[in-house]
Formats: structure tokens, C-alpha cells, sequence
């Protein structure tokens, strides 16, 4: 009969995705090969990296060893890269991390910790006891007595994770961070209450990445990489309908306040491509889900579909310019022309505005050690420079991004830019929306959305 953890899968996914979407091995569990460091080390010696998982009624807490684990009596005080985590039982579960510098001492009786020369963590199994320093119970917000009694153990080995200290820290580092954003992008809001969603419009040359970029969020909020959005690299547009993708968070979960316009292609040649013409009735939501785009035809209030009387919530309130950073110096006449175009009728509906580089393959070096800022490097300082200077766009309004492509598994580093995209995107949808109060857009007459469009013509 297989062996099972009794880690829950979203506990086991946690740890996973910690450590940037690695395997769990179960090697050891105290409950069925006995509860003692010798039967332990029977099955978890000489496994490379392992994490050490103590189970109590109400929560968890273990620690990760990048080394193997010493044979039995070996003082092992070499500093290995390692982190200590618990869990807590609650509604929502809830992971906290602290790293420490350890060395770690088998014995007859015990398996400890060391952080310097104090006993950090210690596992007591003749006693089914841990006990935790109070310096390592502070950090994981334990409010528990030094000692206590443990209903079970288990060691993982962990497979696929880079031998190198300094990437653990980091990746380690990058889950908790993509974790806090993921927390405030499920708990945003739009602005003032004007609408219930944002709708974001994705705007760029065939082959960009707009499609992608709608993967890549979906993927991040589901938990694992996804491709619902049709994708291609043949020259020509692949998404030939207009999309209004919403996101859930999970694939069960609630629908999140935001959702990613999907559109076809910009092409430099006339006659191919995404019309501009249907460019206008875009922003001003008067197209459809699913509408057919035709290069040489826009839509008309004719349409059978044609929304006539678009309300605030039908209307894009941000457009991302999607644009391949890889191409970015090299775009043509023709398509800058068509981009300052569409530039300056999203000015003229005074809607929000981003733009996004995709197919950053330095991803990893773009964010700086906080997470928080990108750096400007010297990789992406002409391209960006370029696109501030060819739309007159606000340097900190460029974003950088690396989409899910090709991956099968998530990484903790991608998916704080994707997220850190979305979120430098509702931030400026809210800033439209607080300049558009309710009453003033409830009453706006078609009049005058025509009166945009004639500027447009």
C-alpha cells in the first residue's frame, strides 16, 4: 500500500511553488516506519535536499535543508541554506517563513537544528516532542509553549531545486512577495464604485504577445500554467475574434473585478489586420464578445450585435500597447504611424494607458532585490526610451514582462512582473475613473462620443 502524506494538497502545492514548482518525494512518515531518528535515517540519508514536516492539531511547522542530512553521531556544523515555515489551520491557510543560517546534529535521541550554537528546532521522537526556540517562534508567530507534543513526522526529499544558496533565498524571497500581491489583487476593488469590473484593452502588432499576456494572468490566478487563448508566431493574427476574457481565482473560485480584452492583430499594410476604424467603437464599448473582425470592414451601429448605448462599465478603461521588446527599435514607419493613431484617440477619450514589453528574456534580472522596482537596464533602456519617445508615454507606465510561452510549470519570479503589471494597470484605470464621476458618465450623450469619433476621422 502507498505511502501518503497527510499534507493537504493546497499545503503541498504551497511548498511546491515555495521553492519555485519543485517535487515533494515522500521518503519518511513516523506513523508507519517508526518513530526514531535510526528508522529515519534508514530511508532519508544521503537524499540531497529535504524538508522536515511536524504535524500538530492546528498547524504545521518544518524546516528545509539544502544539504543531505548527516549520518548518525556526525557534528555537522557546516551553515547550510535552509528556512523554517509553519502553517496555520484556519479558513484560509496561511504560510510564514523564517530564514536562518543552520547546521544540523543527528543522535540516538534527537535531531537538531543549530542556528550559531543554539538549539533552534529539535525533533525528540522517544517523546513525540519538538521544541522550538523562542527566537524561531517570534519569527513564525507562534504563540506556543517552548515544548511540544507532536501527533506525527515526515521528511520529503525535494527534487528538482538548483544547488545554490543565494537562488533559494531568492525564490523563496519571490513566492512570499508573488504571494502578497496575489492577496491584493483578489481583494481589489474598482475606484468610487463606478463599475464592478475593469476592463482592460490589450493593443499590439500580430505575434506581440496580447494573447499570451491573457494566459500568463490566467495561469498565475489558477494555479498552474493554462493556455485558453489561442496563441501563433506564423505572421499572421491568430486571435480573429474580439474576446472579453474574465478571470476566476481557482478554477472553481469567484470571478475577479477585472477582465482582459483580447484583440486582433495590428498589421502595418492597410487592408490587414485589425481595422482602425473599429478601433474607436472598441473604446467606446459598442463591440461585442466574440464579434468577427474583418480587416476590410469595420463594424457599424448595423451590426445586429452593435451595442448602441454603451454604458461606463461596456467602455475600456485602460489600453496596454503590447509591444515585443525584441522589435521595439525596428518597428516601421507604417506601424508607428498607426500606433501615435490610436495614441491620440485613447487621449481623446482621456482613457488610461500603459504599455507592455513582452518577450523579456532577463525577466529575472528586471525586478530589483525588494521586488518592488524594475530595473532599467541596459538590456531595455533604449527600447524603453524609444516607446516614451514614439507615444510620449510616461517611463513609469512601461512595463516589462516575460508571458508563459512554452513552460509547464510556474515561476515565482515571472509571475511577480505579471502580476505587478496587472496591478500598474487597474492603478491606472482608477485614476480614469476617478476623473469620471457617475453622474457626469451616466449622462454623457452619444453626441458626444460621436463628436471623439469625428476627431478620429
Amino acid at each position: 500500500m502507498a505511502v501518503t502524506t497527510s499534507l493537504t494538497w493546497k499545503e503541498e502545492r504551497s511548498l511546491q511553488n515555495l521553492l519555485g514548482n519543485v517535487s515533494l518525494g515522500l521518503l519518511y512518515k513516523s506513523s508507519v516506519h517508526g518513530n526514531s531518528t535510526e528508522k529515519m535515517l534508514d530511508k532519508c540519508v544521503h537524499q540531497g535536499p529535504t524538508i522536515t514536516v511536524i504535524y500538530f492539531h492546528n498547524y504545521i511547522v518544518g524546516a528545509f535543508m539544502l544539504g543531505h542530512f548527516p549520518v548518525m553521531h556526525q557534528d555537522f556544523r557546516k551553515p547550510s541554506a535552509s528556512f523554517y515555515f509553519s502553517f496555520q489551520k484556519n479558513e484560509s491557510t496561511k504560510m510564514t517563513i523564517a530564514f536562518l543560517s543552520t547546521a544540523l546534529k543527528i543522535t540516538d535521541e534527537r535531531l537538531t537544528f543549530y542556528s550559531s550554537d543554539d538549539a533552534i528546532f529539535c525533533v525528540i521522537p522517544s517523546k513525540s516532542i519538538l521544541s522550538i526556540h523562542t527566537l524561531l517562534r517570534k519569527k513564525l508567530e507562534l504563540n506556543l509553549s517552548s515544548r511540544l507534543m507532536y501527533s506525527g513526522w515526515e521528511v520529503f526529499r525535494v527534487e528538482g531545486i538548483k544547488d545554490d544558496a543565494g537562488y533559494i533565498r531568492k525564490i523563496t524571497r519571490a513566492t512570499q512577495h508573488r504571494n502578497g500581491l496575489l492577496a491584493e489583487l483578489r481583494a481589489y476593488k474598482p475606484c468610487a464604485d463606478l463599475v464592478s469590473e475593469i476592463r482592460i484593452l490589450l493593443l499590439g502588432p500580430v505575434g506581440s504577445g496580447k494573447s499570451s499576456f491573457f494566459n500568463s494572468v490566467k495561469s498565475v490566478f489558477q494555479g498552474h500554467v493554462t493556455r485558453q487563448a489561442t496563441v501563433g508566431s506564423d505572421g499572421t493574427s491568430i486571435t480573429e475574434l474580439y474576446r472579453i476574457y474574465s478571470l476566476k481565482d481557482g478554477k472553481d473560485g469567484n470571478s475577479l473585478p477585472f477582465v482582459l480584452c483580447d484583440s486582433m492583430g495590428l498589421d502595418e499594410e492597410e487592408g490587414v489586420g485589425l481595422c482602425m476604424d473599429d478601433i474607436p467603437y472598441i473604446l467606446k464599448g459598442c463591440v461585442p464578445d466574440r464579434y468577427q473582425f474583418s480587416p476590410h470592414k469595420p463594424i457599424t451601429p448595423r451590426h445586429p450585435a452593435f451595442i448602441t448605448s454603451p454604458s461606463l462599465k461596456d467602455r475600456i478603461h485602460c489600453v496596454a500597447y503590447v509591444l515585443d521588446i525584441n522589435s521595439v527599435n525596428n518597428l516601421s514607419s507604417k506601424m508607428v504611424a498607426k500606433f501615435k493613431q490610436i495614441h491620440k484617440e485613447v487621449l481623446n477619450f482621456g482613457i488610461a494607458y500603459v504599455a507592455l514589453l513582452t518577450k523579456v528574456n532577463n525577466y529575472d534580472e528586471v525586478l530589483q532585490d525588494d521586488f518592488l522596482n524594475m530595473n532599467q537596464s541596459t538590456t531595455s533602456q533604449s527600447q524603453i526610451m524609444n516607446v516614451n519617445k514614439m507615444l510620449n508615454i510616461p517611463i513609469s507606465n512601461i512595463l516589462m514582462v516575460e508571458n508563459y510561452a512554452s513552460e509547464c510549470k510556474l515561476n515565482p519570479l515571472k509571475d511577480i512582473l505579471i502580476l505587478s503589471m496587472l496591478r500598474q494597470m487597474l492603478r491606472a484605470a482608477d485614476d480614469f475613473l476617478e476623473d469620471l464621476p457617475l453622474e457626469k458618465t451616466e449622462r454623457k450623450t452619444e453626441r458626444e462620443w460621436n463628436a471623439g469619433e469625428k476627431k478620429w476621422k
